[in-house]
């Protein structure tokens, strides 16, 4: 089943031994207008000063949810399609909600020189799929790489499509209640909040959406997995 536009695609959880990912080898190729777009994109990146490390990302072909597995048909395609609004071309992206055992989340400011979502808050960690990368790992290593946090267990909650174009595998990974985040250069601000989204500072904006989808969340016992190596 191919992609579409915009909602809920499919509803976990999976644990990450349940996703399952084959490769394309061919790679994407978007319209002519929408490349146009996308050099565009990138040279105002260029302008403003923020990293125009434009290369090969991932594209979500196609998908099947079951019960008990997520398959995922992913391709090549370039990073840049992903600044396209409205025209992202299934480019795919994963975000990693994080929890701490005692319920509250993770938030984050992103620093006003990033390439999305500059000056407004987000909810973990999150980024683009890498070539030849299962989403499940890209949750685990984003998380890493952004908060040096390493997850006790962590679910695949949602697959979703989003209103510009990209496509969102959503994770949901638990640290420790004495677990303290160190941001990034990309956050330059952060906080937990409270375990009732209902309570969620104004700033929290369209995240409450989210956040009240997650909030029932719970893996059932059995889908706890152990958190995948990163590639050395």
């Amino acid at each position: 089943m191919s992609a579409s536009r915009p909602g809920i695609l499919a509803r976990g959880p999976w644990a990450a031994g349940q996703v399952e990912v084959r490769w394309l080898e061919e790679s994407f190729r978007p319209p002519d207008d929408v490349a146009r777009r996308a050099d565009a994109a990138v040279e105002g990146l260029r302008e403003r000063g923020s990293p125009a490390h434009d290369g090969m990302a991932t594209r979500l072909a196609g998908w099947r949810a079951e019960s008990d597995r997520l398959a995922l048909e992913l391709q090549p395609s370039r990073w840049a399609l992903r600044l396209v609004e409205g025209a992202a071309c299934e480019s795919l992206t994963a975000l990693c909600v994080v929890r701490s055992a005692n319920g509250r989340w993770l938030a984050g400011r992103r620093a006003g020189w990033v390439s999305t979502w500059a000056g407004r808050w987000a909810l973990g960690a999150g980024g683009a799929v890498d070539l030849g990368e299962s989403p499940s790992l890209t949750l685990s290593r984003e998380l890493q790489e952004e908060w040096r946090l390493e997850p006790e267990r962590l679910s695949v909650e949602a697959l979703v499509a989003l209103p510009n174009g990209m496509t969102m595998v959503v994770g949901l990974a638990t640290v420790a209640d004495d677990a303290v985040p160190v941001p990034d250069a990309e956050h330059d601000e952060w906080a937990w909040w409270p375990s009732d989204v209902d309570e969620w500072p104004p700033e929290a904006g369209e995240l409450l959406r989210m956040g009240r989808l997650l909030q029932a969340s719970v893996t059932p016992t059995g889908q706890d997995t152990p958190v995948p190596p990163r590639p050395q």
